[in-house]
């Protein structure tokens, strides 16, 4: 009979040590039963999802995860997001990332713009589009601050950007895009702030007492990477459930199903029980179902610790658990929980340290006895994934 599997990716849980949480972090500060439980009769370890030379975002985190060595696949954030989106490109397009930002007296103040609504967005990229129809670029709305903008017929992609979720705080003329081809992006987010300033979705933002988008931020660009389907290379079976398009996107590439959630968000307020419920029953119809939950990452972003503690406990009680309980119903299973990358909440930006994972299943014994998943213990044990993509082989076959 088929084994089952599911995977648990809770974007950016892993911390360091807060003062504010008497010098625990939010993993090790949150309750979480389920997720102990995991560590109680499996393995637990660390895996390296971030290989020198890369930023420690999501996109290469969760391709290291996923199975994928991004030295071999990787070509960029956005177009990976522009497969979610089912965007059509040429093979001279390159696509970018398009952050709609708050940017005040020089520095990136929100790179989420107050998390605007994706209706605002949709009017925003709307009249983007009008005003830059003939400077060969096109925009597209994606979810909130999320957009994309392609360039067409683009010469090269010799230019170097930097992520925005990466300088909260800082002065962006320090970080503006860089190399032979990056002075028509400065130009065009120049002339895209001054249409902003006098927009109508900020006027009615201001007036609700709301942060405008005073800017867009380009980058995460590439074209479309060339993967190979998860179920020729493991034969197994997916499908997938997320809110963001980095994780709908790269299900794709990889051959999943999407399943669609009610109320999944991508935010701190996401439906986390609809994402159990949905799991649950794919189960049935799936080997394997990995569910993405954005929310730690949101938090630690915000510096948040005590809504960074909440998400986690929400995922334990209404995605671990109901998960790990139709698991034990099957004669064959195996669980993986991983979080791509640590967002610690005193930096409020990705770092490239190795989080923690755990695995059990009906036909694994645990190695070292440890009773919770934090990254102190994990740092105990002797599990270290490097690379990290190995650990998908480990997860499906050891």
């Amino acid at each position: 009979m088929q084994t089952k599997y599911a995977i648990i990716l809770p974007d950016g849980a892993a911390d360091e040590p807060l003062a504010s949480l008497g010098d625990r972090t939010p993993l090790e500060a949150a309750q979480t039963p389920w997720l102990d439980s995991i560590v109680e009769r499996g393995r637990l370890g660390t895996v390296r999802t971030v290989p020198d030379g890369f930023v420690p975002g999501s996109d290469v985190a969760t391709m290291t995860l996923l199975g994928y060595d991004p030295k071999k696949h990787y070509t960029g954030r956005a177009p990976i997001e522009a497969v979610a989106r089912n965007l059509r490109l040429k093979p001279h397009d390159i696509v970018f990332r398009c952050n709609l930002v708050n940017i005040t007296n020089g520095l990136m103040t929100d790179f989420t713009a107050g998390h605007i609504s994706t209706s605002e967005a949709e009017q925003i990229i709307r009249d983007l589009n009008a005003r830059f129809k003939n400077d060969g670029v096109e925009f597209h709305t994606g979810v909130s601050y999320r957009n994309l903008m392609v360039v067409h017929d683009a010469a090269s992609q010799d230019v170097s950007c930097m992520p925005p979720h990466d300088i909260p705080g800082e002065a962006v003329a320090d970080y503006l895009p860089k190399g032979k081809q990056s002075q028509p992006l400065r130009t065009l987010m120049s002339e895209a702030s001054k249409m902003l300033a006098d927009h109508s979705v900020n006027h009615v933002r201001l007036d609700l007492g709301e942060l405008p988008a005073t800017d867009i931020w380009l980058w995460g660009q590439g074209v479309v990477p060339i993967m190979e389907r998860f179920r020729q290379r493991f034969a197994v079976r997916g499908a997938a459930i997320a809110a963001v398009d980095l994780i709908r996107g790269l299900a794709k590439l990889l051959g999943w199903t999407l399943i669609d959630v009610p109320g999944a968000t991508g935010y701190l307020d996401t439906d986390y029980a609809a994402k159990g419920r949905h799991a649950v029953k794919a189960l049935d119809e799936y080997d394997l179902v990995a569910v993405h939950i954005e929310a730690p990452d949101e938090a630690g972003h915000m510096g948040d610790a005590e809504q960074k503690v909440k998400a986690i406990e929400n995922i334990d009680d209404h995605i671990i658990g109901p998960i790990l309980e139709k698991l034990r119903s099957f004669p064959r299973w195996r669980i993986l929980v991983a979080p791509d990358h640590p967002t610690p909440v005193a930096k409020r930006t990705h770092t490239a340290d190795a989080p923690p994972f755990a695995i059990a299943g009906s036909d694994l014994q645990r190695i070292v006895a440890f009773d919770r998943f934090s990254e102190r213990l994990a740092r105990q044990s002797d599990l270290h994934i490097d690379p990290g993509h190995e650990l998908m082989e480990y997860f499906l076959r050891s």
